[in-house]
């Protein structure tokens, strides 16, 4: 289980992105974070990953503090060294349980190539494979289906879905039929808090609820605009 208490989190000063945010994630779950552009999703994820410093708050996973080395975590863009191929990035990776053939196989990567030649796609995929390598009991993906063809998205819904028994998944997607798709839990994240948790049965007020705060706060701006185009 994933704990967090009284999170707070500020790039600049007396300006939080993250203000107070208390949230549990049970183990054996897939868990979404959803919110608008600039609630504060990444920077959530850094933090639970250990990749930002919140000013005051705690994340416990184990009961632990300390647990980075326990996460696997996909950021929504990745890094690739220059000269080197798929596999060879891969390698970076240990776990010699992991057959990169065998995995390759569901996404057809031509992992003796440049990953200079991949298309973003494709760098998505390895990506993927390298989180999935390290084999670790979290596993974090910031927009892990942002690239991915429609084969590719189906795919890993089913990874996740069978791997869940064993980790606990953390999932942001801006497109939320995404997530209701997947998730056993969606949190919603809103001026740097969580708004609200979701179970699977109430996804589709999840969903209407949404729509309805956007269609709120720009319906009147659209009519005008569209008037004029008449």
């Amino acid at each position: 289980m994933i704990s967090i208490e009284n999170l707070v989190v500020s790039y600049k000063k007396d300006i939080y992105v993250i203000d107070v945010l208390n949230l549990e994630m049970q183990k054996g779950k897939i868990h979404g974070i959803v919110g608008l552009n600039g609630a504060g999703k990444t920077t959530l994820l850094r933090v639970i990953a250990g990749l930002k410093n919140p000013i005051r708050g705690t994340v416990k996973a184990f009961g632990e503090t300390k647990f980075r080395k326990k996460i696997a975590f996909l950021e929504t863009e990745n890094f690739f060294y220059s000269y080197i191929t798929g596999r060879e990035y891969l390698s970076l990776f240990k776990n010699n349980d992991f057959n990169n053939d065998d995995w390759n196989t569901l996404f057809a990567l031509p992992l003796d190539e440049s990953i200079e030649t991949y298309s973003s796609g494709m760098k998505k995929k390895l990506a993927l494979l390298a989180v999935i390598r390290q084999n670790k009991p979290i596993l974090i993906l910031d927009e892990p289906f942002n690239g991915l063809d429609i084969e590719s998205c189906g795919v890993l819904r089913m990874l996740l879905i069978q791997l869940k028994e064993k980790k606990t998944i953390i999932v942001t997607s801006h497109i939320i039929q995404t997530l209701t798709n997947l998730c056993d839990q969606i949190h919603y994240l809103e001026k740097g808090k969580i708004s609200f948790s979701s179970e699977s049965q109430e996804f589709d007020e999840l969903e209407q609820n949404i729509f309805k705060t956007i269609e709120n706060r720009h319906q009147t701006l659209i009519n005008a605009l569209s008037e004029k185009l008449q």
